[in-house]
């Protein structure tokens, strides 16, 4: 008769000229560990810190397991019997010695948190998200990533994904498809920009991409309608983009950054065309009667702006200024007042008595602000 998958794990392993050999005790303590599992019919196993190189494959005998846990140890890959655990939602791998994400994951489809920080992870696999469409936590903290693959969209259910402390450059435009998604952290990366398709994250509440090299945030934050926690510390802003101001921020931590002083200083000019615009309001002119016999150029128009003073339409060029904010109270920040990007369309607003908007010259490494009849200050 065979033997149960109990006994055969019991007994010692013995090559062809009859000698036993014995397993390591990490192997030898790890099996015996399953044995009791399985006996007790566990929902959650912990084999964590135990020194193992490899996962006991009877541990797919603990048919109704739902939480595995298996990080601080020396696991390079994982057996393909983990596909047999049909009932497994949660797998902690954290801190092992992984250089790739197994891609017997990628068949585990039913999985739903997945922790891999402190590996030697150094991309994730287009496979391995293919498959990975119900998870909705992924933590892969302190590895080497530099890119992720447009297949990030595969991740449809995704509420929680935090990256920090690896090396990533960029995020591909698909990232904008996580439309789940609630909390980001992209902390101590080196991204030097992000997509604008961020924005379509319409559920993010915690924002986190502190420590990078970020320049500038897209426009159009004001999407972020859910955004309570906001971390941009340590990067390279200058200002906040337009409409800032509108997001209903709780927190914001900004400290770090080289934003511009609240000096007031000279203005650059920048030229803007505006009469198609201003003639389209007109609902009985020829040109708003006109406009639909031309998509080409209705689509250009389809991106103007308005001046926050005189409320007039600006299309491409525009005077670009800066005003400043004060936070609302009660939000956790370091400063207490923060520079809001805003576009006025000409000297003639921006040379009215009254207003708070300072133009804004960026040259070299140097940001000046400009105001109506006082010189310029670099700061």
């Amino acid at each position: 008769m065979r033997d149960s998958p109990l006994e055969a794990a019991s007994v010692h392993i013995t090559n062809t000229s009859g000698v036993s050999m014995e397993t390591s005790p990490a192997k030898t303590m790890a099996q015996k560990s399953v044995i009791r599992a399985i006996r007790g019919n566990a929902k959650s196993f912990d084999l964590s810190g135990k020194a193992i190189t490899s996962v006991p494959t009877l541990i797919s005998e603990i048919q109704n397991l739902c939480v595995l846990r298996l990080q601080n140890n020396l696991i390079r890959a994982l057996p393909e019997e983990l596909t047999s655990l049909y009932n497994l939602t949660e797998l902690h791998l954290s801190n092992n010695a992984f250089g790739e994400i197994p891609s017997v994951l990628g068949h585990i489809k039913w999985l739903k948190k997945l922790y891999l920080s402190g590996n030697r992870i150094t991309a994730l696999s287009p496979l391995v998200c293919a498959g990975l469409g119900n998870l909705v936590v992924l933590n892969l903290n302190h590895n080497k990533i530099q890119h992720l693959p447009p297949e990030i969209k595969s991740l449809a259910k995704l509420e929680r994904l935090t990256m920090t402390d690896n090396k990533l450059e960029a995020l591909p435009p698909e990232f904008g498809q996580l439309s789940n998604l609630i909390q980001l952290n992209l902390s101590r990366n080196h991204l030097s920009w992000l997509p604008g398709e961020l924005y379509s994250c319409r559920e993010l509440t915690r924002l986190y991409v502190a420590r990078n090299r970020i320049k500038v945030l897209p426009e159009g934050i004001r999407a972020l309608a859910k955004l309570k926690t906001l971390d941009v510390a340590g990067n390279k802003l200058s200002m906040f983009p337009v409409e800032f101001h509108m997001l209903p921020l709780q927190e914001l931590y900004c400290e770090g950054n080289q934003f511009v002083q609240q000096l007031p200083i000279t203005s650059v000019q920048e030229l803007a065309a505006r009469l198609v615009l201003l003639e389209d309001r007109n609902k009985h002119s020829k040109v708003h009667r006109a406009l639909p016999l031309y998509p080409y150029l209705e689509a250009i128009l389809a991106g103007w702006g308005h001046c926050p003073l005189c409320l007039g339409p600006i299309l491409n060029f525009w005077l670009e200024c800066v005003h400043f904010l004060r936070v609302k109270k009660g939000m956790k920040m370091s400063l207490r007042t923060v520079p809001v990007r805003a576009v006025l369309c000409s000297y003639e607003c921006f040379n009215r008595e009254g207003h708070s908007y300072y133009g804004v010259s960026l040259h070299s490494d140097e940001v000046s602000l400009y105001s109506p009849n006082i010189s310029s200050i670099s700061s």
